[in-house]
């Protein structure tokens, strides 16, 4: 230890300097200042302000996801902590790793039901309920351990959200800086050998083999890019996409559901899931007819047998599990010659099959693709739009690349978006930040547009008008009868509203003006609004009515 003092909030602070971070987001409040103004003075991470507390955990999510890196939150304490917690299960879906620092009342009083203002008695349950774990720093002396434990959680995978509670009279008390503020060392899961032996001998001989990549395999596009050289096609979940670049002739893109594609499964002779939850929404609520012949590999011991069984599991790390199976494959295998041609034809009569369902919006997907090119950060929302196309299109050639509200939460998107945009100037990554998102989700956290333009950061959203909840609509037309209720939306002058805030704004009514508008709109920096006025270009030709179930 040294004979210099420093505050816990200011051990926070250097802490996340030492484990790299350069950007967290949140709200200021009195319960957090001392953290935040470790972080001020330092100036080594920048703090932005978001204008809540649930856009902020958003940002941090999406940041981390970008990067690959930790992504960092700072709330207050009770209601501002409350804020964030249906962002934390966003992030706990999505198995980001996420740090959460939070406040809390003075330690005399937590836990007694004295009414104290700010106090929320059962926090830290609450916080544990919606992470992956919550702590609380009780004392100096423990703050470095908690902080460092908290991260190497955050960060082991399967990841996700850590909260870290410290009570505001902690986080002014002092200790000597330490020596040592390194975080803990984190080593990828090694698989047992003989079990990927054991694979490779299921594998060899098989002909028609297919990889279903999840978010567990963002980190392992070398291995599957082994692999796919011996011949192997793949196929990925919303989360798993672009490991392999969708354009691959290899590659099913994320059409894993589609009547062409579960033909194709029935041809296959092995399906090897890495890193995948096989998730209710992307297999037919788990009916989706998958080859009889399944092998999976994931970090996580509970994934064997989840949902789907398998006939073998290997417990490790993506990237090295499946580059230890190629190893034992390389010049092994004799693949089918017709397979890749079967691949690139159900691929063709997916993709086929989603442009009939969405009509004149076939303009703007592929318009989008035309102006933007593949080198973007794609955030989508949930939103019609997105469950129509926007989940499998445009193609995604970075594993980082889609960004998705996953637990199925609207309004996070332009949040997302915001981490993602800010994320990609602060690591140079050369991206542009695209955000799609509809009009109802878009106006529950509007007050994040603010923070975008306060912060300059380079995004465009794709904001899909139709003045309804459209997903809504057209279940009550399908089950309840076409009585519409509560779905109609006031909806503002967006072109007034983005004047008021500094934000660029553009209209587009007309499908053949796509191109030429979106190229305009994405040649500007800062924060730009696209108005897609879905009325004046008419209603999708099939009604989504719901996450989609199977079928005779």
């Amino acid at each position: 230890m040294s004979s210099q003092h420093i505050t816990v909030g200011e051990l926070a602070a250097r802490f996340l300097e030492a484990c790299g971070v350069r950007t967290a987001f949140g709200v200021i409040s009195i319960h957090n200042m001392p953290i935040l103004d470790a972080f001020h003075r330092r100036g080594q991470i920048r703090f932005v302000s978001a204008r809540g507390e649930a856009g902020a955990c958003n940002m941090a999510d999406a940041a981390a996801r970008v990067s690959g890196a930790l992504g960092v939150c700072v709330t207050s304490t009770g209601t501002g902590c409350g804020n964030a917690a249906g962002a934390m299960v966003e992030a706990l879906t999505a198995g980001t790793p996420l740090l959460h620092l939070t406040g809390q009342i003075e330690s005399e009083f937590i836990d007694r039901d004295l009414g104290f203002i700010h106090e929320h008695p059962a926090q830290l349950a609450m916080l544990r309920a919606v992470g992956k774990q919550a702590f609380r720093i009780r004392n100096p002396q423990s703050a470095l351990a908690t902080l460092r434990e908290a991260v190497r959680l955050a960060c082991t995978p399967p990841c996700g959200p850590v909260s870290v509670e410290i009570p505001i009279d902690v986080q002014a008390m002092t200790l000597p800086l330490p020596d040592d503020l390194a975080p803990s060392p984190l080593q990828p899961l090694s698989p047992a050998l003989p079990a990927v032996q054991a694979l490779a001998d299921k594998l060899r001989h098989k002909k028609r083999p297919l990889l279903w990549l999840g978010g567990g395999a963002r980190g392992a596009g070398p291995a599957v890019s082994r692999l796919v050289a011996m011949g192997w096609a793949v196929v990925s979940s919303v989360q798993g996409r672009g490991v392999l670049p969708e354009d691959h002739p290899a590659s099913l893109g994320s059409y894993n559901l589609q009547k062409s594609t579960e033909a194709f499964y029935g041809t296959l002779d092995a399906l090897l899931v890495v890193g995948s939850r096989l998730r209710s929404n992307e297999t037919l609520s788990y009916k989706l007819s998958l080859p009889e012949q399944r092998y999976r590999i994931d970090v996580d011991a509970l994934a064997q047998d989840r949902a789907y069984g398998s006939d073998l599991f290997v417990q490790g790390d993506a990237q090295l599990t499946l580059d230890a199976l190629a190893d034992a494959l390389e010049g092994k295998m004799q693949i089918d010659p017709a397979f890749a041609g079967d691949v690139q034809r159900a691929r063709a009569q997916a993709e086929a099959m989603v442009n009939s369902t969405i009509g004149p919006y076939v303009a703007l997907k592929d318009g989008l693709q035309a102006a933007a090119g593949k080198a973007l950060w794609w955030v989508r929302d949930i939103t019609l739009s997105n469950t129509m196309w926007g989940n499998r299109a445009p193609v995604l050639d970075h594993p980082r690349a889609g960004v998705h509200a996953l637990g199925g939460g609207i309004g996070q998107g332009l949040a997302m978006g915001i981490g993602a945009a800010l994320a990609n100037a602060e690591h140079a990554l050369g991206r542009k930040t695209v955000v799609l998102a509809g009009d109802g989700g878009f106006m529950l956290n509007l007050g994040e547009l603010a923070c975008a333009v306060q912060e300059r950061a380079d995004l465009l959203v794709l904001l899909m008008n139709d003045r309804r909840y459209g997903v809504i609509r057209n279940i009550q037309d399908a089950v309840y009868g076409s009585r519409h209720c509560y779905v109609d939306l006031h909806t503002p002058d967006f072109a007034a509203l983005c004047a008021s805030m500094q934000a660029a704004y553009f209209r587009l009514d007309d499908p053949a003006a796509t191109v030429p508008l979106l190229s305009q709109a994405l040649q500007r920096s800062g924060p730009v609004v696209v108005e897609v006025d879905m009325q004046a270009w008419g209603d999708f030709p099939v009604k989504f009515a719901g996450p989609p179930k199977k079928t005779a």
